[in-house]
């Protein structure tokens, strides 16, 4: 009787080996993906006082409220998300705009993505093109999403993001505070992280999208 041990075949290790590579690259791009999401972005320095400088009007009876969003971050969908969901909770009670930057030598329609249209659409707010990123750069936020609120004098009362995380809408610490602040007059924090992609550094007039965007970016038709 043979009782040597039965051979594997050679196919059936190699099978094994590309399996546990198959599975340690799908650990480390959800990793990395996750880290990714995780990873906030750089706040900049909003001024402490509504900015002389900007040509965009002050509500002197509500407070104000900013946010710069890149019209092609596909991350800043969530935050319109999360905007519009504020708005529904806090209606009369603030003026909002979202600050939409045109890179310089952009086309005339570079802007018209899904994001320019969701933005529009958001009951109360009023998105406002800016050719240049003058006004965008006049609040001094850097990152796509950046939100700000200011009181009736024009005091900057919250800077910061109102999503939890990259692209992920639901509760989080940003969104909270404005309500608060809005309705209670007072809040926990006055800032938070900003989930979200480089307003200026990585953009391109030429691109469909910015550098740091991990997300398919979705064009809605170009309609005025």
């Amino acid at each position: 009787m043979n009782l040597a041990p039965a051979r594997v075949p050679l196919q059936h290790h190699t099978i094994v080996v590309l399996g546990l590579m198959c599975l340690f690259a799908l650990g480390a791009g959800a990793w990395a993906l996750l880290k990714y999401s995780g990873t906030p972005g750089a706040v900049g320095e909003p001024p402490r006082h509504w900015p002389a400088t900007s040509q965009i009007q002050r509500d002197p009876q509500h407070a104000t409220l900013i946010m710069v969003a890149h019209p092609r971050c596909p991350c800043t969908r969530a935050s319109l998300g999360e905007l519009a969901r504020l708005m529904a909770q806090c209606q009369g009670r603030l003026t909002a705009y979202v600050i939409l930057p045109i890179p310089a030598g952009a086309a005339g329609d570079w802007e018209q993505t899904d994001l320019w249209r969701s933005a529009r659409i958001i009951p109360g707010v009023t998105a406002l093109c800016d050719p240049g990123s003058v006004q965008a750069r006049s609040f001094g936020v850097e990152t796509s999403g950046h939100t700000l609120l200011y009181d009736t004098r024009g005091r900057l009362i919250f800077s910061g993001g109102i999503t939890e995380s990259r692209g992920h809408e639901g509760d989080n610490a940003g969104h909270s505070a404005i309500v608060d602040l809005l309705v209670q007059g007072s809040a926990d924090i006055s800032a938070s992280p900003v989930f979200g992609c480089p307003l200026f550094a990585a953009e391109s007039a030429a691109s469909n999208q910015i550098t740091l965007c991990k997300v398919p970016l979705i064009h809605s038709p170009a309609t005025r």
